[in-house]
């Protein structure tokens, strides 16, 4: 003899659970998670002005999902290598830089870019950020939202 039921999952509280977590798009736990990407990518991030390492204090919207780093070479920068074709710039006899004719298509000369700075400075920041402390933020985002993060 089968057993019939009749069953009804009432999810209208959900958005609230979700709002009282911090879970909402834009809710505290996804600021919190862009805060912690900008503050622990700060010492990777390639530094000689300074432009690129404050544009996502400029150009993000914490709380947005989406960290933005807004300079013209910031992609250049972080993939780290060397586009061509470059004609050498010299003064006084010695070599003063690089340039390269506008309007021609530039190409990766397979030479990776030297970074000054801290040590920590260079390519793939974002990747190398959430390397060494992607399992942070997960607990730090866990428990903000009152739960705990799983291995």
């Amino acid at each position: 003899m089968p057993i019939k039921y009749d069953a009804h999952l009432d999810l209208d509280g959900l958005q609230d659970v979700l709002e009282a977590r911090g879970l909402k798009p834009g809710g505290k736990v996804q600021k919190f998670i862009d805060s912690e990407v900008i503050r622990l990518c700060d010492p990777k991030v390639p530094f000689r002005t300074g432009v690129l390492k404050h544009s996502p204090m400029i150009a993000s919207v914490i709380g947005q999902g989406l960290v933005i780093y807004a300079t013209p070479y910031a992609r250049y920068l972080y993939y780290g290598e060397v586009y061509g074709p470059n004609i050498p710039i010299f003064e006084a006899g010695e070599l003063a830089g690089f340039w390269s004719p506008p309007g021609q298509k530039k190409h990766p000369t397979g030479r990776k870019l030297t970074y000054s700075g801290a040590p920590e400075r260079g390519a793939f920041w974002f990747e190398r950020m959430k390397a060494e402390h992607g399992e942070e933020i997960i607990r730090g985002a866990a428990a903000l939202a009152g739960g705990r993060a799983t291995p």
